[in-house]
């Protein structure tokens, strides 16, 4: 059955869930994640409520099969099922879609990614630590350099483009203007107060009290200065709230030193891709990073597996699930079925406290053990 979304998002006791199976390893992730998450609802909900999974195309997979490598049956899927789930995938070289996940987001306007980045205890870290990393990235997800618009040196567009800037603009701080490629950065108002505001609510609803905004204000003062300033007005709406500002080289800096400092970060997109990456690696890498791409006033939302399609252990059975597997227990947060999400979590932290793991987390692991992704997913589920 559909989601709706009225004033909230109204949910049926059985909910059909489009997924993209996607490509390299996602043949071999998704199916454990969907495993893992149909036993947790059954066990939470003693079966009263439960997952229908209809797959839907997108990546190498679709394109072998259809020619296409995002079919617009896929986003008009998404669209009237509300959410949906999708493994990694490959993003083609050369011409066509510039990345399918940056088509997906900005075609069903998902402009919240949301990455809660926190410590499980068992996993080994690079820093001492690792325990006082529990912060949520809010990175704008539409706008930015990501909204692709740059043009490539010595073409004629770019010779175009800098002729407007010096001969109509006045610019005259290119350096190299023969040889330069350009790229234009829109920072919107409306994108910056609307990413503000679902970091703010979601501090409120979580029972936070801090919302810190990143930026490079310093250096482009009207784009990302123009995220501060906007992101202060939003929050100013907000006194429970103790809202601050860093610059985003600062924070990287910070996030190392004193990460209990942070609760809840909203950032434009670029800051976004960089600083939740970091953190990510401070709990342990990057394939135990959970993603969403959340519209909150439509409702449309799209839970991924943070990491790439890793095609050099495509089919070994050694890939980790647990991006995928920790995305999809956001989606049973966002549905409000919290019981089953915090059933995965608890058992995930039992097999990584018991030292067992997909291998690369386990060879870190003093007298770890190597799992399979197959039966890391059984592991998880006797767990529960």
């Amino acid at each position: 059955m559909k989601l709706t979304m009225g004033k909230t998002l109204q949910v049926p006791d059985v909910v059909t869930v489009p997924y993209i199976e996607g490509d390299g390893v996602g043949p071999e992730i998704t199916p454990v994640a969907q495993n893992v998450v149909n036993a947790a609802v059954t066990k939470a909900y003693s079966g009263t409520r439960a997952i229908e999974w209809m797959e839907v195309l997108a990546g190498g997979k679709s394109h072998d099969l259809t020619g296409e490598w995002l079919p617009a049956e896929t986003l008009q899927t998404f669209k009237d099922y509300l959410i949906g789930v999708k493994g990694p995938l490959t993003t083609p070289v050369g011409g066509g879609i510039r990345s399918l996940n940056v088509a997906l987001r900005q075609d069903l306007d998902l402009y919240a990614c949301v990455r809660p980045v926190r410590w499980f205890k068992g996993v080994e870290s690079p820093v001492k630590e690792p325990h006082k990393v529990n912060a949520t990235i809010f990175r704008e997800n539409t706008e930015d350099v990501y909204a692709g618009i740059e043009w490539e040196a010595r073409s004629p567009e770019a010779k175009h483009f800098g002729d407007f800037l010096s001969n109509e603009m006045g610019v005259t701080k290119v350096r190299f203007p023969g040889t330069s490629a350009y790229g234009v950065k829109p920072v919107s108002e409306e994108g910056s107060k609307r990413l503000v505001k679902a970091a703010a609510e979601y501090a409120v609803a979580h029972g936070l009290t801090k919302v810190t905004l990143v930026h490079k204000g310093n250096i482009m003062k009207f784009t990302e200065g123009g995220f501060r300033k906007w992101g202060y007005e939003v929050l100013s709406e907000y006194p429970q709230l103790e809202a601050n500002d860093v610059i985003a080289d600062a924070f990287l800096q910070n996030a190392l030193l004193k990460p209990e400092a942070y609760q809840i970060v909203a950032t434009c997109n670029l800051n976004g891709d960089y600083i939740s990456d970091q953190l990510a690696a401070q709990v342990g890498g990057i394939g135990i990073a959970p993603g969403a791409n959340i519209n909150y006033m439509s409702g449309h939302a799209i839970f991924e597996a943070t990491h790439g399609t890793a095609p050099d252990i495509a089919g070994k059975n050694q890939a980790n699930p647990s991006s995928l597997i920790l995305s999809s227990c956001m989606m049973l947060e966002y549905l409000g079925w919290g019981e089953a999400a915090k059933l995965i979590e608890s058992a995930m932290e039992s097999v990584f406290s018991a030292r067992m793991a997909t291998i690369d987390l386990a060879r870190f692991m003093a007298g770890g053990k190597a799992l399979g992704t197959a039966e890391f997913g059984e592991v998880l589920i006797e767990r529960m």
